[in-house]
């Protein structure tokens, strides 16, 4: 655990995590429903430059470990921490898949923590981002309430999507009360089986004598789902959003890297329209802070959940601002708005920008001269600062087992391969296995879930291999004509109209550094949305010298102080533990640990015990 001793903090904080949590990697990104390889956005999975070999040197600044508890030796084997009264609730993540679930720990005593329980997730399912609890007090419950979400790691029978509600009145002996309830239909039409999608995190909350959740679901546009929990034995769907078509203003079009764009993380505050204690005589408004990727951070009016109202966003400041204030390089923002939190006096927004490949792609059709939106494969050959791989590209089909074989190139060529019916591992290894190309680029599949979206990928091979582009781009290089609304409609199965060899446009691509992802204070105006003020980021993030062998130098999550306005606490994977304190709209760093070992740091809570506010890190 950890004690601080500057004098403008508070008495003490608690990291459990090298703490309460196995000091393996900690990896967040949501899952897709074909096991293809494609992921939403680049992970540590990825193991992108060097992984995570190495690690900064220890570090120890006005921040005072308190206690620790290993829990798993498992690899991956610890996610997020949510602390609730006298109890920690840690998630068993996907590298212990069948032994995924919730670990319940007692911290009555902050320096000698206790696992007293495990809630187990069905085999094959397993437990990330989204774990939370709160006191329900509805006319069908009275108690507390654990949620959490369910991701698939596994094709089992038994495994689950949606979210699960246990009653945690009693944490060493909680009971199920909802297993796997989520959202069982694709815009409106039901996908026709009883696994309820994906959810990559979950929320939450009370409003007079009704309670919500809301999840973040994986497999579709509409990804804020939002369910009524008053009784949570049987949670109902309610509404659903797809922001960026309800609300089209929180996109940056003329920016061309800020193309991802889909909710991960997502909290709801109570924010009143009047402080002090005449709010306590008015309903005040739950607002809604939605992480939601390139489009940043979005803010809501839920008090309707059925009936949002826009209460403003924050824009990509381009160029992007700590580049430019940390290496003096003029380039575009990455995005990446992953977790945010409100400070306690409701004034400003802390937003952490997951970001953990420190180089940019910048690809073109050179014959078009227009861009390609496409990022570099995860455990494949990588282009360093300032390469290019140029060439002439040539269509290979889907370039798997079970399709025509891919025709040998020149030797300069780049193969062109459509997403589908096989992982992107056995793509490149075909390609790879025909010979003479120097690069692949694949090109997104049919489906209201893919076409002109952009994807990361989770592959191998020997290659450098580029993608996933949208649809029309690689129709693009073949002259194809391209139809959104037919793309849209197909269900992934229909292959592109291009014959096998057709040699198409030439393409070039050049990777620059453009370091780790950071994080952002914004004025947020008591609930709305206002200016980017600054921006904070560890020294090591925007140095080319640790671009790899240090570990993953991205921010992951912020949790601000429940007792003072201007601190807040960063968990920042190998950076470790950072606290950092708003000082004149400017964000400062006041504290540090990172561990002799190294550390990697996912989760971070803060919580009061005995009237002193500690953090919790896993």
């Amino acid at each position: 655990m950890f004690r601080p001793v500057h004098r403008g903090i508070p008495a003490a904080l608690l990291v459990l995590g090298l703490t309460l949590a196995a000091p393996g990697t900690a990896y967040g990104q949501p899952s897709l429903p074909e096991d293809d390889g494609g992921v939403e956005t680049a992970s540590p999975d990825d193991h992108q430059h060097g992984g995570m070999e190495g690690h900064l040197p220890p570090q120890r600044e006005n921040v005072e470990r308190v206690s620790r508890l290993r829990l798993t030796d498992a690899e991956d084997g610890i996610a997020d921490v949510t602390v609730f009264k006298d109890t920690a609730y840690l998630a068993a993540f996907a590298g212990v898949c069948g032994e995924a679930g919730v670990h319940v720990v007692n911290i009555s005593d902050v320096e000698n923590p206790v696992k007293t329980g495990f809630i187990p997730t069905p085999e094959g399912s397993f437990v990330g981002e989204g774990v939370q609890a709160i006191t329900m007090r509805t006319l069908p419950f009275r108690g507390d309430v654990l949620i959490f979400n369910n991701e698939i790691c596994a094709d089992t029978e038994t495994a689950i999507g949606g979210a699960t509600l246990v009653d945690v009145s009693d944490p060493a002996n909680p009971r199920i009360l909802a297993e796997g309830f989520g959202d069982f239909d694709t815009d409106g039409v039901p996908d026709g089986d009883d696994v309820a999608h994906q959810v990559h995190s979950v929320f939450a909350w009370q409003a007079g004598l009704k309670a919500y959740a809301v999840l973040v679901d994986d497999e579709e546009a509409a990804d804020v789902d939002i369910f009524d929990i008053t009784n949570p034995r049987r949670p109902v769907k309610i509404a659903e959003y797809d922001l960026d078509a309800m609300f089209p203003q929180i996109l940056q079009p003329e920016i061309p890297t800020l193309t991802e764009v889909f909710l991960h993380d997502v909290i709801v505050k109570r924010i009143d329209e009047i402080p002090g204690q005449l709010s306590q005589l008015l309903p005040g408004r739950q607002v809604m802070l939605a992480s939601y990727w390139d489009a940043g951070y979005v803010a809501l009016d839920v008090s309707d959940p059925t009936s949002p109202v826009y209460l403003g966003d924050t824009d990509f400041t381009n160029p992007d601002p700590e580049l430019l204030e940390s290496t003096g390089e003029t380039e575009v923002p990455e995005g990446n708005g992953h977790q945010a939190e409100f400070t306690k006096d409701d004034e400003y927004v802390i937003g952490a920008d997951e970001d953990f490949d420190p180089y940019a792609l910048e690809g073109t059709n050179l014959t078009d001269g227009t861009p390609l939106t496409a990022g570099q494969g995860s455990d494949t050959p990588q282009l360093e600062d300032g390469a290019s791989i140029q060439g002439e590209t040539v269509f290979v089909g889907r370039a798997c087992d079970i399709d025509e074989a891919v025709p040998p190139g020149d030797g300069t060529q780049i193969a062109v391969v459509e997403r589908g019916e096989c992982t992107f591992t056995e793509k490149v290894a075909n390609v790879v296995e025909a010979g003479g190309y120097s690069a692949v680029l694949i090109f997104n599949r049919e489906g209201s879930d893919a076409c002109t979206a952009t994807l990361g990928m989770d592959v191998e091979g020997d290659i450098p291999t580029f993608g996933v582009i949208p649809r029309d781009q690689g129709y693009a290089l073949f002259d194809e004509p391209y139809d959104d609304a037919a793309c849209l409609a197909g269900d992934g199965t229909e292959t592109a109209p291009i014959s096998v060899g057709t040699v198409g446009d030439e393409v070039l691509f050049t990777s620059y550094f453009d370091g780790w992802g950071y994080v952002h204070l914004y004025d947020s105006s008591r609930g709305g949305m206002g200016a980017e003020l600054d921006t904070y980021a560890i020294p090591e993030a925007h140095d080319p010298a640790f671009a790899t062998g240090f570990g993953d130098l991205s921010v992951h999550e912020v949790a601000t102080s429940a007792v003072d306005s201007k601190l807040a606490y960063l968990s920042y994977y190998a950076g470790g533990v950072r606290v950092l304190e708003i000082q004149n709209g400017e964000l400062v760093e006041v504290g540090s640990f990172i561990d002799r070992r190294g550390s990697n740091f996912w989760g971070v809570q803060v919580f009061n015990s005995g009237g002193v506010e500690y953090v919790a890190a896993s």
